[in-house]
């Protein structure tokens, strides 16, 4: 499992990050330059996680 940030924290570095909520379901993405807060989201206990680039 990826390290998760929670919303108001920064963005370790620049990239894209997916949203999940408490139950694990992805409620989207959004891309992040490094030091830029992540969003609010919908819902208490949501999270983010840095996106696996396909190599």
């Amino acid at each position: 499992m990826s390290k998760q940030y929670k919303p108001g924290e920064q963005a370790p570095k620049s990239g894209s990050y997916s949203c999940y909520d408490s139950n694990g379901k992805c409620g989207g993405s959004c891309y992040l330059e490094k030091g830029q807060r992540f969003p609010a989201t919908q819902h208490s206990g949501s999270h983010y996680e840095e996106e696996l680039e396909n190599e």
